[in-house]
């Protein structure tokens, strides 16, 4: 394609209302698309959070942002453009428009957004045109109508949702065998924590905003794979430091119960692979080997240090001196086996209290019990089964 000739990059970054570029107005095909998303918003309000597949490809930093809020706030929007376009101007402007078209290049289908559809995406969408000549999709509304079409997906779920709750004892294995399922909405996947004191991971949780916006792109997903009934895990309302909506948990907390029984051997097994075998290698493979376990055994007490008071002094001291002793033994010689007294003190003297306690309350609510064969059989009958 020819290059389009170039608007003067010195006067204000005027926009052509003749130039006819893409505009998205469908948000739930774009979202369950998977559609690659450049997010021109600044930085900061992309930590606050973002949607699924969006890279933040900036038109101002945020000390930009900053100085020409304060302009148009005190001397009004044209003197709020006119400094834009001195602050992205020269090299900063030639870079910010080869960060965008190398995105593209490499993905040709994305879209892009700023936080209303306004000025920074139009005027990204114009430079990408006139400068690379590459047409490149806005979003109407960019970031807000996004938010808010995905709130109310959530909110939609919570009213019209079919909801079936999975639930079992610490170390059953819940987790795995929901991700065997067509219809699945993993709740701790999107929100990147297991959901208990032991729940981090090596890599950080997604703030509020973005797990709910991950959720949302979840539902929908699952509503045009056909799905009416969604299978969840049986969790509390915070996952870490993020929270099912409210709307929604109350939903769930009303929802049919499938509870899994395992043997506690097995369950010994799986909670040493999983907060043992794999976090050790997670935190490994995100932080090198030394570091790695040095992250992992903090892991482990504070983990445990969490738990203290219901523990209680004298036991969580027990515990927390057996655990540093095993962290010692297990640095040295590799072997797991040091950690399984205190597994199985958590599970069965910590754990399995709390937990006979809530599914007393949740009796009245349980569909089916058996073990993970036999869960697995009774949802195939209701086609949710990978």
């Amino acid at each position: 394609m020819a290059r389009p000739s170039s608007s003067s990059e010195a006067g204000s970054p005027r926009l052509r209302v003749d130039l006819d570029l893409p505009v998205i107005r469908d948000y739930g095909a774009l979202l369950r698309s998977g559609r690659p998303l450049i997010d021109t918003r600044a930085p900061v309000e992309f930590a606050q959070g973002s949607f699924p597949g969006a890279v933040n490809l900036p038109l101002l930093d945020d000390e930009q942002r900053k100085r020409i809020g304060t302009c148009y706030k005190q001397q009004g929007h044209e003197a709020a453009v006119r400094l834009g376009a001195r602050l992205v101007s020269g090299e900063v402007r030639r870079a910010r428009i080869a960060a965008w078209a190398d995105f593209l290049h490499a993905h040709p289908d994305a879209a892009l957004f700023c936080f209303r559809g306004g000025m920074r995406s139009r005027v990204t969408q114009q430079w990408l045109f006139e400068e690379a000549g590459l047409r490149c999709p806005r979003i109407a509304g960019g970031y807000k109508a996004l938010r808010r079409f995905l709130i109310e997906t959530i909110d939609d779920e919570a009213v019209h949702g079919d909801p079936l709750v999975l639930g079992g004892r610490t170390g059953s294995g819940k987790t795995r065998l929901l991700r065997r399922l067509a219809n699945a909405i993993d709740l701790e996947g999107l929100a990147n924590h297991r959901g208990s004191a032991f729940g981090p991971t090596a890599t950080p949780q997604p703030t509020p905003i973005a797990f709910e916006n991950r959720l949302g792109v979840a539902l929908l997903r699952a509503g045009a794979a056909g799905h009416q009934v969604k299978v969840y895990e049986d969790e509390g309302p915070n996952i870490g430091l993020v929270r099912t909506p409210a709307a929604l948990y109350r939903r769930l907390q009303q929802a049919p119960l499938v509870v899994m029984r395992v043997s506690d051997a097995e369950r010994e097994e799986n909670s040493l692979r999983e907060y043992i075998d794999d976090t050790l290698a997670d935190h490994i493979a995100a932080f090198g080997e030394t570091l790695g376990y040095e992250r992992f055994a903090d892991y482990l007490v504070t983990s445990l240090d969490k738990i203290r008071k219901r523990l209680g002094g004298e036991r969580h001291a027990r515990l927390r001196r057996e655990m540093i002793q095993a962290i010692a033994r297990h640095r040295v010689s590799g072997d797991r086996e040091c950690f399984r007294p205190i597994i199985r003190a958590l599970l069965f003297d910590y754990y399995d209290p709390m937990y006979d306690y809530q599914i007393e309350k949740k009796r009245h609510r349980i569909l089916f019990e058996g073990g993970a064969d036999a869960v697995l059989a009774f949802l195939d009958e209701r086609g949710t089964v990978l």
